[in-house]
Parts: structure tokens; C-alpha cells; sequence
């Protein structure tokens, strides 16, 4: 039975450029009302999946589904229930905003009865109503974004793609922008390329990360927390042993040197026991080499520490994605 609550779906999707593969097996679902962040270092293969999924690049092999829609076999249906930001806007700087977003309306396939109301609609969420017999190219970069965010959900669709929708403007244009992509997330479903990790966390419901072609993380931004913190330890002695003793620790995989005599223990992946049993471990080598233990505390990784820990110390990438 299929799931209406899934409106895009890619399955097994490969992309090779010549001999280089740069797609490895990408498969993921989002699902209705989710803000999904799609993160990946130059050359990860994001750009070469962004591309795929909104029709611009065919995929070597794989499905790639949207609202049910198969792109290779119905692509303007598809299309019809898509709409893109790319990461340059495809804008008209000598057009006002009205005379932009009526030809982006017409290109959609939007009636004569129905564009007037899909016109204010689109201006209205986007706050452009005050803007609409300005010249776009007088525009300023947050509003010239807003106008980029207009004609992609001007004929409303159900999956609102966004390249890097914020590079480029000031404190105060970026959190406009992220309300915005917030608001169109209670009622699309919204997939967020971005290079700013602090920005998936604080709009993204759920997050990605590719490396090498192949996604190496997907999980609901909620879940994220309980992970981050299982796999870090924060520990504090008064006589410290050289450092060289705490990566000894069978629990250990890295060690960082903090302040003040503390360091940040990152436990291995396959720690026995998980990190409470790693802790009580640690505990005990530190009482019974007499290390003056004085913390020893979770400690909560930051999403950029997870993506720095995911995509680091990798065999060089294709330079093609």
C-alpha cells in the first residue's frame, strides 16, 4: 500500500560523469510538512543530487519519485509539483516584481482566472506586496531572494527545493529568510542545500549528510540530541596523566585538550556498553591511577562537530559534483 504522506522518493539513485561515480546508491523519503537539511563538503555529490531530483540531470540508474510521479517516465508531472530556488535566482532585474512573477505564473501553466489570486498569494507569503511595481534590480539581495522564493511556490506546489536560499545576506535578512522557509514548511514539503550547519538546526526537521556519493547520515533533527551526547565525554582531573594515556583508553576513539585540566573524550562507535559503560570504565582508571577525577559529563556535540566527524580524513572526492 503506497504512503500518501511521501512525497519524495529516491531510490538507489547513481550518476556516474564519464568513469567517475558520483552518485553511489542515494536513497531517502520526505514526507509531507518536513524541512529537510541536505548537507554534503564540495564535491560530495549534493549539487549532482539537487540537479536529479528537479529534472535539470537524468540518473544513471535509480528511481527518483515525487508525489508518487516517476520523473523519468511523467517529468512534467513531476514538475508541475516541484518548485526550485537555485542558488543563483533565475531573475529579470529590468521586470517589476508583479511582471516577473505573471510570466513565472504563465510558464507554470497558471490560468488568466486563477493567476491574479495565486499572484497575491505567492507576494503575500513572501512579503512583497508593498514591492510589486518595483524594478527587481533595485531590489535589495533579501528582497531579490524573497522575489527567487515567489516564483517557486507560485503555483503552490507540494516540494519546495532551496540552493543555499540565505548566502549572501546581512544577520537580519538571513533570519527573515529563515522564518520564511519555516512558514512554507507547515504546509510544503522543503529540502534546504545549505553550507551554513547552524541554519539546518535551527529551521530543518530532519538533516542528511553525503559524503563520497553516498548519504552517511539521515536522521529527524529531534533524535540528533541523544546521539550528539552518547558519543562525547567531557572529562575533568586535578593530576592529569600525559595524553598519550587517555588515548590509550580502549573506550576512546579521539581526545581533545579543553582548559583547566579537562579534556573531550569521543567514545568509539562500537563502545561495549554504550557510553554508560564507557564512563564507569573511565571513572574507574581514573580512581585507580589516582588522577584526581573531579567531572566526568556528557557533553553535547554540535552539528558541525557531527558533520566534521562524518565527512573528515576521507580519501580525496570527485571534483565533479
Amino acid at each position: 500500500m503506497s504512503d500518501d504522506s511521501i512525497l519524495v522518493e529516491l531510490d538507489d539513485v547513481q550518476h556516474r560523469f564519464g568513469h567517475a561515480e558520483v552518485l553511489r546508491g542515494v536513497s531517502f523519503q520526505v514526507r509531507q510538512g518536513e524541512v529537510l537539511g541536505f548537507l554534503g563538503p564540495n564535491g560530495a555529490g549534493k549539487s549532482t543530487t539537487m540537479n536529479i531530483l528537479t529534472g535539470a540531470l537524468s540518473p544513471t540508474a535509480g528511481t527518483v519519485r515525487v508525489c508518487g510521479f516517476d520523473l523519468l517516465r511523467e517529468p512534467l508531472a513531476v514538475k508541475r509539483r516541484l518548485g526550485y530556488l537555485p542558488e543563483i535566482p533565475p531573475l529579470y532585474r529590468d521586470l517589476t516584481v508583479d511582471e516577473y512573477l505573471r510570466f513565472c505564473a504563465r510558464l507554470r501553466g497558471i490560468s488568466r482566472d486563477a493567476l491574479g489570486r495565486a499572484l497575491e498569494q505567492a507576494k503575500r507569503r513572501t512579503g512583497l506586496v508593498k514591492m510589486s511595481r518595483r524594478l527587481i534590480g533595485q531590489l535589495s539581495k533579501g528582497y531579490q531572494q524573497r522575489v527567487g522564493i515567489a516564483q517557486a511556490i507560485i503555483h503552490d506546489p507540494a516540494v519546495v527545493v532551496l540552493d543555499e536560499p540565505t548566502v549572501g545576506l546581512d544577520p537580519l535578512q538571513i533570519q527573515e529568510i529563515r522564518d520564511l522557509i519555516s512558514e512554507l514548511g507547515a504546509r510544503h514539503s522543503v529540502i534546504l542545500s545549505t553550507h551554513i550547519l547552524s541554519e539546518v538546526q535551527a529551521i530543518c526537521s530532519h538533516v542528511q549528510i553525503i559524503d563520497r556519493g553516498q548519504l552517511v547520515l539521515a536522521a529527524p533533527i529531534a533524535e540528533l540530541g541523544g546521539r550528539m551526547a552518547a558519543q562525547v565525554l567531557v572529562i575533568g582531573l586535578s593530576r592529569p596523566p600525559a595524553e598519550d594515556r587517555l588515548r590509550a583508553l580502549p573506550e576512546v576513539s579521539r581526545v581533545e585538550a579543553l582548559d583547566d585540566g579537562r579534556w573531550l573524550l569521543e567514545l568509539a562507535p562500537d563502545v561495549v556498553g554504550g557510553s554508560a559503560g564507557a564512563a564507569e570504565r573511565i571513572a574507574a582508571s581514573a580512581v585507580a591511577d589516582n588522577w584526581g577525577l573531579r567531572e566526568l559529563s556528557p557533553r553535547r556535540a554540535s552539528l558541525e562537530e557531527i558533520f566534521t566527524r562524518l565527512v573528515s580524513d576521507q580519501p580525496a572526492r570527485s571534483a565533479a559534483a
